[in-house]
């Protein structure tokens, strides 16, 4: 059982907290980053690109992961409205951050006269392994866990941090833990997404850039079948929704709808190329990439 229970503030500078969910977001965004120039290179994909398209990407999840989560958590905002834009900024919802990052994706690709769906297989490793380091800051910040479990990697939460469904007896202190251990969804999906780095990158490696079973953006859009069945599994150890719909937790909803979509989405594109052989799915560059020909490297600067 895991009795360390984290204060989720890093450092105090003055009237300034630093916590530790943002060093997480930080480190999740380096991570990311790093896996995206390795495999960028790798691909002959030009790496001068990354870090203005990196930018936009990350501020626009930002904003998109902040707006998801207010909406969640509207009960607690709606009477603290400063608070929606006021440090700390300790709450985001990953599926905002997926949509308005995914549409920062596409006009900076449109932009820039890049091949999005080979870019989308490129990037969605990155995603994954972002999210497998920022998961910890739900750890530092004493969230994102299941029911009580003897488990050995059971960890404990403090009262002041508990779902209403698991509130300790009154008068506990805020910091009690009682002997108590949760589940930690946080490392399975940190898990559990690093395992789907693996498997894109195997995916891409055997069967896209060799094999021609897939083609370009396959991986891109595997994606949210991954992360979208994986959220939903885990959700159904979740308690204490705020944002439901039809009695079902909207992550959930969300999650298998997007996978759902993905999978169709795979299906009309492998159509598309068979009976349009000559134009691939969606240009000739991802025809070249489902062949497995080499792209023109260019140099980084």
């Amino acid at each position: 059982m895991i009795d360390f229970t984290p204060n989720p503030v890093a450092l105090v500078v003055g009237p300034l907290e630093i916590r530790w969910y943002g060093i997480a977001y930080v480190a999740a965004i380096v991570a990311g980053t790093w896996l995206a120039f390795r495999l960028a290179r790798q691909r002959g994909e030009r790496t001068d690109m990354l870090i203005d398209g990196l930018i936009i990407v990350a501020i626009a999840a930002l904003i998109g992961g902040r707006a998801y989560h207010v909406i969640d958590q509207w009960a607690y905002y709606q009477n603290h409205l400063a608070q929606i834009v006021l440090p700390p900024y300790s709450g985001l919802g990953i599926y905002g951050g997926l949509f308005t990052g995914m549409l920062a994706i596409i006009w900076y690709a449109r932009r820039k006269h890049l091949s999005f769906w080979r870019w989308a297989d490129i990037i969605v490793p990155c995603v994954l392994l972002a999210q497998a380091v920022g998961r910890w800051g739900n750890f530092m910040n004493q969230e994102l866990y299941g029911p009580p479990t003897n488990l050995p990697w059971g960890i404990a939460i403090q009262c002041q941090y508990r779902v209403t469904e698991f509130a300790c007896p009154a008068g506990s202190a805020p910091t009690a833990t009682l002997g108590q251990h949760f589940t930690p969804l946080f490392f399975y999906e940190s898990v559990l997404s690093l395992i789907g780095v693996g498997v894109m990158l195997f995916l891409w490696r055997r069967f896209t850039a060799h094999r021609r079973l897939l083609i370009a953006g396959d991986v891109g859009l595997l994606y949210f079948v991954w992360y979208g069945v994986e959220r939903s599994l885990l959700e159904t150890l979740r308690s204490g929704w705020n944002w439901t719909f039809f009695g079902l937790a909207t992550a959930q909803v969300v999650g298998l709808s997007a996978a759902a979509a993905a999978i169709v989405a795979i299906f009309i594109r492998h159509w598309w190329v068979r009976r349009h052989p000559e134009e691939g799915a969606g240009g000739p560059a991802e025809m070249i990439a489902a062949r497995g020909s080499p792209a023109e490297p260019v140099p980084a600067t």
